[in-house]
């Protein structure tokens, strides 16, 4: 895939290809690929049919085509965000068996936020969040709260994008923005009440790996009804520290006392100790029974 046409790499425009795949167009004709993707029809038909062949997209009886099991597979290997799900999911479940509305995993890309994994109670308040599903770091607690840590000039390109609030209690202003990423960093966790949606109030805080570096954020989302957030951000900051040591333990070296279990597949998976110490002593075993 990495032969160029016209200065465009294979690669690019498999992830053209890709990238037209959504939550509201899970499945899509070979004419709306072509379409969404920008590409000429012979070319998207040269890359549909490659990424078919490779299993990165399944082609179903009706001639359209979603996105293969091959891609999750692939995906499903990365520390960044299946590895770092794996490890939060007892604390999420935790946090969620407490406030019975909507819990979530999420994780920085670039200028938006990623949600990897959400908990949600059937009669809960609305949540705009879907894992896999993107929104801009400034739109939401858990972005407020990795845009808050963030090492790089992310706040600048922001203000370059635009702020672009989404109701009326969004952040409106750089001194606005300014002042609540410098209150996130005192408290140590995030309130955004109707940012995205006027009857609802995210709170999140941060999750750290190595070195200290905010790597994720866990939130909830709960009624905007502008009672008191000191219990859930103490049960938040306790779950998000848990998550931490769990992590740090994760790349600890071996024989150290407090490494966990699981050889290579530590980082990515949390199971039983018994399967742990399996799956150590049999690195490389990745087949379910």
């Amino acid at each position: 895939m990495a032969h160029r046409s016209n200065g465009v790499s294979a690669l690019s425009r498999a992830v053209q290809v890709l990238d037209t795949f959504s939550p509201d167009a899970p499945t899509q004709t070979l004419k709306e690929i072509s379409q969404r993707s920008a590409l000429p029809t012979s070319t998207a038909h040269r890359v549909v049919g490659d990424l078919v062949d490779n299993g990165l997209l399944e082609r179903l009886a009706d001639r359209t085509y979603r996105v293969g099991n091959r891609l999750w597979e692939l995906g499903s290997r990365t520390p960044g965000a299946v590895g770092l799900r794996e490890i939060a999911m007892p604390y999420i479940h935790g946090v969620q068996a407490r406030v019975r509305q909507h819990t979530q995993l999420l994780i920085r890309a670039d200028l938006d936020v990623l949600v990897v994994d959400r908990l949600s109670a059937r009669d809960a308040i609305v949540n705009a969040s879907i894992i896999g599903g993107r929104h801009p770091l400034q739109h939401s607690s858990s972005g407020i709260v990795l845009l808050a840590f963030a090492q790089d000039d992310a706040v600048e390109r922001i203000l370059e994008r635009g702020l672009k609030p989404v109701t009326a209690s969004g952040i409106q202003s750089r001194s606005e923005l300014v002042e609540v990423l410098a209150r996130v960093r005192h408290d140590g966790f995030a309130v955004s009440e109707g940012y995205l949606h006027p009857t609802s109030r995210g709170i999140a805080a941060p999750v750290r790996g190595a070195q200290d570096v905010v790597v994720g954020a866990i939130g909830v989302v709960v009624p905007n009804n502008g009672s008191d957030v000191a219990e859930i951000s103490v049960l938040l900051r306790h779950a998000a520290q848990r998550i931490s040591d769990d992590l740090l333990r994760c790349y600890l070296p071996p024989e150290h006392p407090d490494a966990r279990p699981g050889g290579s597949f530590r980082q990515m998976v949390r199971s039983s100790e018994q399967s742990m110490e399996f799956l150590a002593h049999h690195d490389g075993f990745s087949q379910a029974e």
